[in-house]
């Protein structure tokens, strides 16, 4: 089982990655003596909502005693018993269709581990892999799909990932980590498309600021207006805002600097109602 305290301390994230070994190896053996990765997801997934069920439990036994008196309470009761009536059928929280926001409201207080987002991350062995990450071996590729095919059902994220090659890469430096991936057909690291895959799933992007003294990502949502980027900085950024200075980091690079790009024209004034673009880099004018 996974355990009371790693369930809990599985609540506190925004998302769940579940590592599934989609690789065969005579040598590795699996504890049920054969590779599904649906069968593993799915026992997983079942200790997920045996442990919202008591979370539901729990809290219609609260809002039961209310629920004579309160319309609201009586509401939410009607609500809760038919989440739990979804889990009993052996379906997460995240598949049911919320009707109104009240309901998303509601759902959105109870932290079930079923409702959060998942990002699959299907193993493969280091042999599994040819050029560019692409499978060569076609039972791998038939787990995987397997896979995919799960988590586009259950809105999810899926990549693939060589824990055996990240093993391997930990402890290298940038450059050498570069050559090998390189050396492996390889163009990019498991923990890339980790980040991708999460940034994706949780409607994030990032923009940069660049000084002389450092060029630093700040992580926002998707849909985020300058101001409020700002704040990621510091409140006084949004508190004080007056304009944003932004150009596409790739034209900033094939520019060399603010200044050449400022005379090409590309660098726009951007005000309050700016919506922010992944990979702005942005001076941000303010005054407080």
């Amino acid at each position: 089982g996974l355990g009371n305290q790693f369930l809990a301390n599985i609540r506190e994230v925004d998302a769940i990655v579940h590592v599934v070994r989609c690789f065969e190896d005579s040598n590795v053996i699996h504890v049920d003596g054969s590779i599904d990765p649906i069968r593993d997801i799915e026992t997983i997934n079942l200790e997920l909502i045996f442990s919202d069920l008591e979370i539901l439990e729990r809290r219609i036994a609260k809002v039961t005693k209310t629920a004579r008196m309160d319309k609201e309470a009586a509401k939410e009761l009607d609500f809760l018993q038919k989440v739990k009536t979804h889990l009993e059928d052996g379906k997460m929280a995240i598949t049911m269709e919320m009707e109104n926001e009240d309901e998303e409201a509601w759902m959105s207080t109870y932290n079930l581990l079923t409702w959060k987002p998942v990002i699959y991350a299907a193993n493969v062995a280091e042999g599994d892999l040819a050029d560019d990450g692409e499978l060569a071996h076609a039972v791998v590729v038939c787990h995987v799909q397997a896979v995919r095919k799960y988590a586009a059902e259950q809105n999810s994220e899926i990549f693939v990932i060589c824990a055996e090659i990240e093993e391997e890469i930990s402890e290298l430096d940038d450059d050498e980590k570069k050559m090998f991936l390189e050396d492996l057909g390889l163009t990019e690291s498991g923990l890339e498309k980790l980040v991708k895959a999460s940034y994706h799933l949780l409607g994030l992007m990032s923009f940069l600021t660049s000084g002389e003294d450092e060029t630093r990502a700040w992580t926002i949502k998707i849909g985020t207006k300058a101001p409020q980027a700002a704040g990621k900085i510091h409140t006084d950024f949004e508190r004080g805002f007056i304009k944003a200075e932004v150009v596409n980091y790739q034209d900033l690079l094939d520019n060399g600097s603010l200044s050449a790009a400022k005379e090409k024209g590309i660098v726009g004034m951007e005000g309050k109602d700016y919506v922010v673009k992944d990979g702005d880099v942005i001076l941000f004018r303010f005054n407080v």
